[in-house]
C-alpha cells in the first residue's frame, strides 16, 4: 500500500496531513452459505486492505477524495446529503449509521486507497466501510464497542449501497488477529481464535482468481436461502443450523429433490467447519485440505453455485497434489482459496496459470495470501 502516495495527494487537497487508519480485506477458510442458516464462518483478516488519511476539518461537511479513482465528493451530513458516487456513499453510510445510534460527528478531509482487489471475494467494500468506522469512533471518542463498529458497516452495505449481506465482512475487517482464524458464530455472535499459521508448517495460502464472474437471471442467492428456509420449516426449525442428516433424510418425501441437496449441503459444511477447527488444534492441515475439496464439490454439485472456470481450477489443483482447493465466496464466478506445500507452490501456479490460459484464452491472476490484524490506526 503506497501510504506516500495517500500523504501527498491529501496535502494536495487539503494543504495540511491527518491522521492514518486502515482495515484489512479477508478471507474466509471454510464455512460458505451458512451465515444465513444460522451457522459458523471461519474468517480471517489479510494483508491487504484501505488506508485512509483523515482529519477533522471544523465545518459539517466532509471532503473525500479516492486516490485509485481519482474521484472527488464533498456532502454534508444529514440524510438528503447522500453523494452521487457509489464510492463516496459508503463513507456517507458510515456517518449516517454513526449518527442514528446517537454518535455526535462533523466535518472531515479524507483521502483513501486500497490494495484489496475488487471483485476477487476479499471484501474492499467491508475493508472501507471499517476503516471509516473505526477512525471516526477514535477521533471522535465516541466510545462505540467493536461489534457495533461491525454492524454499522453491515447496515451501511443494507441501507445505503443495497446489498443485503451478512456480518461476515465487516466482522472479519474489524476483528482480524494475525496468525489467527475466527470461528464466528452467526446465531450467538460469539467467536474464538484459532491459530492458523500455515507458513511454519510448511504450506502456504494462496488464492487464484477466474477473473469471471457470470450474472445469472433472477436472484441464485435469494432462491437458495429460501430452499434453506422450507426445509427448516418442515425440520421444525427457524434455521438449518443444528439439523442432522439422519433427520433431512426422515423429511426427504416432504421436500423437493433440489431443497433437499441445498440442505444436504449445508447441513455437511457446518460439520465441516467444526472439523477444521478441531484439525487446526493438532496442526492437522491434511484434514483441512480434504475438507476443503469436500467444500467446493458440495457448492458445485449440490448448491449449484460454482461455474466450469472454478470447477476447472479445483480440478488443476488436485491433479498438482494441492492439499486443499476450493471457491471462496458466493459462487458463479471469483475465485479458489489453495492451501499449498511450499515445495509444490511454483509449479501448481504455473501449471493453473498455463492450463487456463489454453482453455479460457486468459490467466488467472494469482494472490498470496497472509493473515493479520484488524482495523487499526497505524
Amino acid at each position: 500500500m503506497n501510504v506516500n502516495l495517500i500523504n501527498e495527494k491529501f496535502q494536495e487537497k487539503f494543504g495540511s496531513q491527518g491522521e492514518l487508519f486502515t482495515s484489512p480485506g479477508r478471507v474466509n477458510l471454510i464455512g460458505e452459505h451458512t451465515d444465513y442458516n444460522g451457522g459458523f464462518v471461519f474468517p480471517g483478516a489479510i494483508d491487504k486492505g484501505m488506508v485512509a488519511e483523515i482529519k477533522l476539518n471544523g465545518t459539517d461537511k466532509v471532503r473525500a477524495y479516492s486516490v485509485d479513482l481519482e474521484d472527488y465528493a464533498e456532502f454534508g451530513l444529514n440524510e438528503e446529503d447522500a453523494p452521487e458516487a457509489s464510492w463516496a456513499r459508503y463513507i456517507f453510510g458510515v456517518c449516517r449509521e454513526i449518527q442514528k445510534r446517537g454518535g455526535k460527528i462533523a466535518g472531515f478531509d479524507t483521502a483513501f486507497s486500497g490494495d484489496v482487489p475488487l471483485g476477487a471475494g476479499m471484501s474492499s467494500s467491508a475493508a472501507l466501510e471499517s476503516t471509516f468506522a473505526n477512525a471516526l469512533n477514535e477521533l471522535f471518542s465516541l466510545g462505540i464497542d467493536r461489534f457495533e463498529l461491525a454492524r454499522i458497516g453491515q447496515s451501511t452495505e443494507h441501507n445505503y449501497c443495497g446489498v443485503k449481506c451478512g456480518i461476515m465482512d465487516q466482522f472479519a475487517s474489524i476483528f482480524g488477529k494475525a496468525g489467527h482464524l475466527m470461528r464466528l458464530d452467526c446465531r450467538s455472535m460469539e467467536f474464538e481464535y484459532f491459530p492458523f499459521d500455515p507458513e511454519k508448517h510448511g504450506y502456504k495460502v494462496v488464492l487464484l482468481d477466474s477473473v469471471v464472474k457470470h450474472e445469472l437471471v433472477g436472484s441464485p442467492y435469494n432462491d437458495r436461502r429460501a430452499s434453506c428456509e422450507r426445509v427448516a420449516a418442515v425440520l421444525g426449525q427457524e434455521f438449518l443450523r443444528g439439523a442432522t442428516m439422519e433427520q433431512l433424510d426422515t423429511v426427504k418425501d416432504k421436500i423437493s429433490e433440489e431443497d433437499y441437496k441445498r440442505a444436504r449441503y449445508v447441513i455437511g459444511e457446518e460439520q465441516r467447519v467444526l472439523d477444521v477447527c478441531e484439525a487446526l488444534k493438532r496442526d492437522d492441515y491434511e484434514t483441512v485440505g480434504k475438507r476443503m475439496y469436500e467444500t467446493h464439490w458440495g457448492m458445485s454439485r449440490d448448491y449449484e453455485v460454482s461455474c466450469e472456470e472454478l470447477d476447472f481450477l479445483a480440478t488443476v489443483a488436485q491433479e498438482c497434489g494441492v492439499t486443499g482447493s476450493r471457491i471462496m465466496g458466493g459462487g458463479f464466478g471469483g475465485c479458489t482459496i489453495n492451501l499449498v506445500k511450499a515445495e509444490l507452490y511454483d509449479s501448481f501456479i504455473a501449471t493453473a496459470k498455463s492450463r487456463f490460459a489454453e482453455k479460457y484464452g486468459h490467466e488467472p491472476k494469482v494472490y498470496a495470501v497472509v493473515i493479520s490484524d484488524g482495523a487499526r490506526r497505524l
